[in-house]
């Protein structure tokens, strides 16, 4: 469901346009007002809807979700924790569904420097990921070439 812009509720502010992880949602000059300039690349992550103070970004609905003439908005509810779907068919029937917000707070992850020490000249030269064998609770990881039996069909 590519997001669209109420122009009429659009204030600029362009908070949509520093979190579209696409880069499709710009602030058209002349109206002062944010748009997508390419529906069919949104990733459909909404993170333009739930940036957006104004409430002013919603999104289309797929046909086998919302046939036209539906209504589909989404409220974002921070002092609840929450977001709000409430989808309203053309027959009338409205749905509404909540679910949580799984955000964490800006600043509270921390950076992969404080929590996993750089890797060792050694360990930049092997064929493993980063601290593979540690968080995988493993002392070591079969290397290809070695003489290490998979439990596969023998031929």
């Amino acid at each position: 469901m590519p997001t669209y812009v109420n122009m009429s509720a659009c204030d600029g502010c362009g908070k949509c346009v520093d979190i579209c992880p696409s880069d499709i949602m710009h602030i058209d000059k002349k109206m002062r007002r944010a748009y997508n300039i390419e529906p069919d690349y949104c990733w459909e992550c909404y993170s333009c809807v739930k940036a957006c103070p104004q409430h002013a970004i919603d999104m289309r609905g797929y046909a086998d979700f919302c046939p036209l003439g539906h209504a589909l908005t989404v409220l974002r509810e921070p002092e609840k924790g929450q977001v709000s779907w409430k989808v309203q068919y053309r027959n009338g029937t409205v749905k509404q569904f909540t679910f949580p917000m799984r955000s964490t707070k800006e600043g509270s992850i921390k950076p992969p420097q404080e929590v996993v020490p750089p890797p060792s000249t050694e360990g930049l030269r092997s064929q493993l990921l980063s601290h593979e064998p540690e968080y995988l609770k493993v002392l070591s990881l079969p290397m290809p070439g070695s003489n290490v039996k998979t439990g596969g069909a023998q031929g």
